[in-house]
């Protein structure tokens, strides 16, 4: 919809004001456009139609321009290598031509590396000598060291380990993986996948709470995201917690801040009043009556039914100071545990993760702008303005997380508070400035904690993976699948961050071997790696 244009001198006030109503309801317009679209996209997904295709990504993903104007080439891929640099040779063949002339003399072998894969089944019977005893009783050969898993049962060490690695590295789904074994010639059945899929896994899952723990000690932030994961028929939610250290994800019912905490907390609850309690509970303004109660005897909790006993003694029965209540130990529990209080928390700004110290992410700022359909040319080209300056602050964040300058600090702030103070003549626009400026503090964290990322792109890609397995799939049916889903998402994502090939990993838990160090280790020991670099790299 194009407006006229009306010269200077006939826009009275009256016809400023039409002009606003007249934008606030274009702009209203657009927004039942938007939704419009999204519920015939969704009966389209219904219908097994193809929806509209998404919106290009947003311009603060788009690579710096160089100084001619022009966009830099980004190169992908690792540098060149030899190819074959790295392998292990298993095996090495001489060939020599057929029917040389006569006078031919030998000069040299030129190496041609042929790589292969087998893939068959080999099946193994083993007879087991038993021997009566002199005393009495009788005793049975063991089997070789590594050839069963750890949990014993029919089926090699080495299949099940290949079993895992297809289900949750390469997402086969259960059916297919059936029919791809029974191509292979192992006699398998459907009952016999799901147990070796799901049944025995507590060394798994004790690593995976293992992993949470290391991870949250020796991070200075994480970087969380949650999806929705769907469990026996009903919506439910996977949280991912994360950073360049571990992934950890946790599938419950809800998403709330007092789950969230629950997540961090992981399997044990420690509940805690201390400091970090007390200041939490003055930032949610919890009641005198209540705080009194709560800061008088026992002030640790060790599970959560002693916790809510507690509650239930000191008569604290209003909802929203027993929620309040909880979120406060459970923050102060995790605390007494070692996670520092400034720890720093990056998410998309939803309140649930406003816990810590919060961080918020410029692209899911700056994304309602990319949004935004145009009612005409200068409604065009204010969008244009003020996505450009708003990505032209982000580059120079970025430049200051590299080299930090506490002049350049109150330079960025004044920018900053200039950019989203202004107000144009269109109210979206408009609302994503009074957003921007009342979470301030969380995007300019970074002024006093350049160690956290602007963006909180990486832990949306760890989370991609719950996001494709439920359009294939779409949910689990039972706890023990849920559980497994989450603890093995946890520990192949970790790995990879870790430079640790998964089905190493695989191979050294299922045979028991205990050659791979411990997930936490590795964790511990990197985070020491990257903490001594940064100090060598810091001038004296």
């Amino acid at each position: 919809m194009e407006l006229p244009e009306i010269p200077a001198e006939e826009r009275t006030p009256l016809v400023e004001a039409l002009l606003g109503i007249i934008r606030q309801l274009a702009d209203r317009v657009a927004e039942l456009e938007q939704t419009n679209q999204e519920l015939r996209d969704e009966i389209a997904r219904l219908k097994g139609l193809k929806p509209r295709p998404q919106i290009s990504p947003s311009i603060l993903n788009t690579p710096p321009q160089a100084e001619d104007g022009t966009k830099k080439e980004r190169r992908r891929g690792k540098p060149s290598r030899p190819k074959t640099a790295e392998l292990t040779i298993h095996h090495e063949v001489t060939l020599h031509p057929d029917n040389l002339p006569a006078g031919s003399t030998f000069k040299c072998f030129e190496p041609y590396v042929v790589q292969g894969l087998i893939i068959q089944s080999d099946n193994t019977k083993y007879l087991r000598a038993r021997y009566d005893l002199p005393e009495g009783g009788s005793v049975l050969a063991p089997f070789p060291p590594g050839v069963l898993p750890v949990e014993g049962g029919h089926f090699t060490a080495n299949l099940v380990t290949y079993i895992l690695n297809q289900y949750h590295q390469a997402q086969v789904t259960e059916p297919l993986l059936l029919e791809q074994l029974w191509e292979y010639g192992v006699d398998i059945s459907a009952g016999q996948l799901h147990r070796i899929l799901t049944e025995k896994k507590d060394l798994f899952h004790q690593e995976k709470a293992e992993v949470l723990a290391a991870g949250l000690a020796e991070s200075s932030y994480i970087g969380t995201d949650d999806t929705g994961a769907r469990h026996q028929g009903k919506n439910g939610y996977c949280t991912a917690i994360g950073n360049d250290l571990f992934a950890y994800f946790e599938s419950t019912d809800s998403k709330s801040r007092l789950n969230f905490l629950q997540v961090l907390q992981g399997n044990q609850r420690d509940y805690s009043i201390n400091e970090t309690t007390l200041a939490y509970w003055a930032r949610q303004k919890l009641p005198a009556e209540p705080l009194a109660k709560l800061t008088q005897g026992p002030q640790t909790f060790g599970s959560e039914q002693a916790w809510q006993a507690r509650l239930a003694e000191l008569a604290i029965t209003d909802e929203r100071h027993v929620r309040t209540a909880t979120e406060g130990a459970l923050l102060g529990g995790l605390v007494a545990r070692g996670v520092s209080p400034e720890l720093g928390v990056l998410s998309d700004g939803a309140p649930q993760f406003v816990v810590f110290v919060h961080a918020g992410c410029w692209v899911h700022a700056e994304r309602p702008l990319a949004k935004l359909v145009p009612h005409n040319e200068a409604h065009r080209a204010v969008i244009e303005e003020v996505r450009t300056k708003i990505w032209e602050l982000y580059h120079d964040l970025i430049a200051y997380c590299k080299q930090p300058d506490e002049a350049q600090a109150l330079v960025l702030e004044a920018r900053f508070d200039a950019l989203v103070i202004q107000r144009t003549p269109y109210p979206n626009i408009n609302t994503v400035f009074k957003e921007m400026r009342e979470h301030k503090a969380d995007f300019l964290r970074v002024l006093q904690r350049p160690e956290i990322p602007l963006h909180n792109n990486a832990i949306e890609s760890d989370i991609r993976e719950f996001v494709k397995r439920r359009k294939i799939s779409g949910g689990t049916r039972n706890d023990a699948g849920r559980r497994c889903r989450d603890t093995f998402a946890s520990l192949k994502k970790t790995c990879r961050k870790l430079g640790l090939r998964f089905w190493d990993y695989l191979q050294d838990r299922v045979r028991g071997l205990g050659q791979v160090p411990r997930l936490a280790d590795l964790i511990r020991q990197k985070a020491r790696t990257v903490a001594a670099s940064k100090a060598a790299a810091v001038p004296a």
